[in-house]
């Protein structure tokens, strides 16, 4: 039955079946598959090769560079210098006077004698108030002050008479008496006329406002023909002191001991302002008093420094970047802050040896001032280290030195010459004060590298 299905279907449709064909594996296609595969192999066998050799000839610090390879590197020499102990600090500029201008007595204002942003000196003339009101006021209380004058002069003179009649038992001897009282009744009325014609005086002159200080006035804040009275409370102008002008900047509580031996001395304690991006050098004045009191929130203590500001640099509520000198360590070892870096011992340079090799040299780090810092142990003067160039160094490796420089330029030079100082603070070990050269974070010997 089988069959004759299979041959009835076939005559109804004999292409409806479905063949199904078998694989078809050719001899060339697995060849091209093996040849693939050693391939594979092969290149990875080679990569494991070249992984090992470079492992092998790399330093322990973790070099990428073979033993013979020769580095060129850029060095300095160590020697003896002075570094400046410097406390950075930010400031705000903050005259010693700001006087709001007002009016003493009410009335029209008829004349402004300044213009904004004048420099004026003490005594100026700044502006004038109507006074003949109290002008006329005054000419009421001097013809006061004469109507009484007659009265106690006519009083005076009845007391004269009486006394004299008394003594001859002419009259009372209380109408004597009771004269004396009525002479110094007149006496005070007099006297009290005087005081209001002096008050008048007073107002008068009050009219005509000078400035109180020599400083530079604000812009006008009452123009004229305005009534002014003395309970304004934005007054006519502001005048803002110059010259001379200081800075007041807070430091940590840890800088006092240090500093208030010498301020107690007399000492003087140089200050040193620059601008907001720390690069400009702006004045230099120096410390003229310190705070009676540390602020417990902050665990700082506030300085006020004063400057000439003859040039009208320092302008008032600017703010600025403070420098204050401590002291200056003198012939201490120094070394240039880009030679030294940072790694798991710490503070470590590459020393240049007599036979053009480089070793690695673990070091203490003292005072940064600037390009330089104070090395307290590990080098000695007249060492050589490397100052660029770091990163492709490890220990032993021989180089090739393309540019040998002395010690930079000390700080307290380059200050005058208006070149920015970095912070001066005490650098410990573990501080990442100093700047490294941009490849300096790659390489860094480990302890067993010492």
């Amino acid at each position: 039955m089988d069959e004759r299905t299979r041959r009835l279907d076939e005559e109804v449709a004999p292409g409806a079946r479905r063949l199904t064909p078998s694989p078809v594996i050719t001899r060339s296609g697995s060849r091209l598959r093996i040849g693939v595969g050693l391939i594979v192999v092969g290149l990875f066998a080679l990569g494991i090769y070249e992984t090992v050799r470079w492992v092998q000839s790399g330093s322990p610090s973790g070099g990428r560079y073979p033993q013979t390879a020769l580095q060129t590197v850029g060095a300095s020499t160590v020697t003896l210098g002075n570094v400046r102990v410097i406390v950075n600090a930010l400031g705000t500029v903050t005259p010693l006077a700001t006087v709001t201008v007002q009016t003493q007595i009410n009335g029209q204002l008829t004349e402004v004698g300044f213009t904004e942003g004048q420099l004026v000196k003490k005594g100026d003339f700044l502006a004038q108030i109507d006074q003949r009101p109290y002008e006329y006021l005054k000419e009421q209380y001097e013809g006061q002050l004469a109507h009484d004058q007659g009265l106690l002069a006519q009083a005076q003179m009845d007391q004269t008479r009486y006394q004299t009649l008394a003594q001859q038992n002419s009259i009372a001897r209380q109408q004597a008496e009771d004269q004396v009282f009525i002479v110094q009744q007149y006496a005070g009325s007099v006297k009290q006329d005087q005081g209001l014609i002096d008050a008048q005086a007073l107002n008068i002159a009050y009219c005509r406002i000078v400035s109180p200080i020599t400083g530079r006035v604000g812009l006008r804040l009452v123009d004229p023909g305005n009534y002014v009275q003395t309970t304004n409370s934005t007054g006519i102008a502001v005048i803002t002191q110059l010259q001379p002008i200081t800075v007041i900047f807070s430091i940590p509580e840890d800088e006092l001991p240090g500093l208030m031996p010498q301020f107690n001395a007399g000492t003087t304690l140089v200050v040193t302002a620059y601008d907001r991006a720390n690069l400009r050098e702006l004045a230099t004045g120096k410390v003229a008093a310190i705070d009676n009191q540390i602020d417990t929130t902050t665990g700082t203590v506030k300085v006020r420094a004063q400057f000439d500001n003859a040039d009208n640099t320092l302008f008032p509520n600017q703010f600025v970047n403070v420098r204050l000198l401590v002291k200056t360590l003198q012939d201490v070892v120094t070394v240039p802050t880009s030679a030294i870096q940072r790694g798991a011992p710490g503070a470590y340079v590459y020393v240049i040896n007599a036979d053009d090799t480089v070793s690695v040299r673990q070091i203490t780090t003292g005072v940064v001032d600037g390009n330089i810092t104070q090395v307290r142990s590990g080098l000695s003067a007249g060492d050589r280290v490397v100052i660029d160039g770091t990163d492709r160094l490890r220990d032993g490796l021989k180089v090739s030195v393309a540019a040998e420089s002395g010690q930079p330029v000390a700080a307290s030079h380059a200050a005058g010459s208006g070149q920015p100082v970095a912070s001066g603070h005490a650098a410990g070990e573990g501080e990442g004060q100093q700047r490294r050269h941009s490849g300096h974070s790659q390489n860094r010997p480990s302890a067993g590298s010492q």
